[in-house]
């Protein structure tokens, strides 16, 4: 993401994308570290230059969390399921992370894929999978890449011309985490449960606690309760 925001500062042209074979300092949200096995995962960032406000980023991610659901399907037959706001699942476990920021008039957004790891580190073995793992066998991650472009592409076009709206309910369906979950989430600090009761208008996950208040998560983990 280091290179490819540099570019964007410097006006690369949108679609500029960015690709790594291994990362020695690969990153998460909320400065979190990225595994990053040379060889194995697809490492990539993307410089996106779409006619939204900054408000708009919340409904981006979910975006491009869609774009990497529907690569990751239509090259390995998988059903990943879309964690709120920037993680990919296989059998309850990450295998793709999202992380967007801005860069000027330009969103730079990295995307990670473990793809044909066979193991993690002891820390990761109960959190996180690779396509492999899950049972895709042998995946290219040149087939993987193309696929991931286009659906990037094709995902953005949706919202730039049918809003934020039509990205929500998409992400919306295609989200066990959505709509109906129970879950615990991190807000200010504090550890706060309840069951999912869909995205708010800007794309924040909305949490509707035992005492019946609602409230928007905007930023932190959300998990299984």
């Amino acid at each position: 993401m280091t290179p490819a925001a540099r570019l964007a500062g410097d006006g690369c042209p949108a679609g500029t994308m960015v690709g790594a074979d291994e990362q020695a300092a690969g990153i998460g949200r909320h400065g979190h570290s990225w595994y990053s096995e040379a060889g194995t995962g697809l490492y990539v960032s993307i410089v996106l230059r779409v006619p939204l406000e900054a408000r708009a980023l919340p409904a981006v991610m979910l975006a491009l969390g869609l774009a990497t659901q529907e690569a990751i399907t239509e090259v390995t037959g998988l059903a990943p399921d879309l964690r709120w706001p920037n993680d990919v699942l296989l059998d309850d476990r990450k295998c793709a992370g999202i992380l967007a920021q801005l860069e000027g008039d330009a969103i730079v957004a990295g995307i990670g894929v473990n793809v044909n790891h066979s193991e993690f580190p002891p820390d990761l073995e109960p959190i996180a999978t690779s396509l492999v793992l899950a049972g895709a066998g042998a995946v290219s991650r040149e087939d993987l890449f193309v696929a991931l472009a286009h659906a990037v592409e094709r995902c953005c076009k949706i919202l730039t011309e049918e809003g934020t709206d039509a990205i929500l309910r998409l992400f919306t369906r295609a989200s066990s985490f959505a709509q109906g979950r129970r879950v615990r989430a991190e807000q200010d600090g504090a550890i706060i449960e309840g069951v999912t009761s869909g995205l708010d208008p800007s794309g924040f996950l909305v949490l509707r606690q035992d005492n019946g208040k609602e409230i928007a998560i905007l930023a932190g983990a959300v998990r299984p309760a």
